[in-house]
């Protein structure tokens, strides 16, 4: 799953697919589309509303107003591509539903009621980021009928150290039998350890991206498409 993010001040600035005059540039957006399929993206996961670590979201019709021309040209462009959107508002979910049909929606608020809902009755994948709680029946009841794919969550857990204790446990999702998504790319949790930033921690993305496929993980949701792709054919010549 490839990262791009209609922002203009996402963390990793590699991702960022607007200038900071806050316009969407909708041949950049293509020729990142494309060249993220180029190099073995199977999904594209695109947001327009900054979820860094102490960042101010955006208002609802800014996100909107952002997303919308992205996923319009990135739809006229590669028609048949498998796309995420990367939000936590049910009234954007609806919209990008409304117009282009059910993609997979990547929530990284846990949830509500409203956006269960909303993807149930679409029959939209549902990424749910579960912020480090690993034990699912104690949500389950709200979750019937819907296409999950498990997202422990890394980088809204609370910490590094946080972190690693949860992708040390991460086995235990397997027992649900749904797809389990890691992003780590260039997180806190990869560079802050190792004292680097999030521009110079690439190797150390990929170790852990193999650690996560070692343990149960099934989409890697990423900023280095052909990097981690790479990653995954020696994970596969080692299994």
């Amino acid at each position: 799953m490839a990262i791009g993010n209609v922002t203009p001040d996402s963390f990793y600035a590699g991702s960022r697919l607007m200038f900071s005059d806050d316009k969407v540039d909708t041949d950049r957006i293509v020729m990142w589309a494309r060249q993220a399929i180029a190099d073995g993206a199977d999904i594209l996961d695109i947001g327009a509303c900054s979820t860094r670590p102490n960042s101010i979201p955006v208002d609802e019709e800014t996100e909107w107003r952002r997303l919308a021309p992205a996923l319009s040209a990135i739809r006229d462009a590669l028609p048949s591509v498998e796309l995420s959107i990367d939000t936590f508002r049910p009234e954007i979910a609806r919209r990008v539903m409304e117009a282009f049909g059910p993609l997979i929606i990547n929530d990284i608020s846990g949830g509500c009621e409203a956006m269960y809902s909303l993807v149930r009755s679409y029959e939209a994948p549902y990424i749910w980021t579960l912020r480090g709680d690993l034990e699912l029946p104690a949500h389950a009841e709200y979750m019937e009928g819907i296409q999950l794919i498990l997202d422990p969550g890394f980088g809204f857990i609370g910490s590094p150290e946080l972190d690693y204790a949860c992708m040390r446990s991460m086995d235990s999702l397997r027992r649900y039998n749904f797809p389990i998504l890691v992003g780590v790319s260039r997180k806190s949790m990869v560079y802050k350890p190792l004292g680097l930033t999030p521009e110079n921690c690439l190797e150390a993305t990929q170790a852990l991206q193999l650690y996560a496929l070692f343990h149960g993980a099934t989409i890697l949701r990423t900023h280095d498409v052909a990097h981690t792709a790479r990653t995954i054919k020696l994970y596969n010549i080692l299994k």
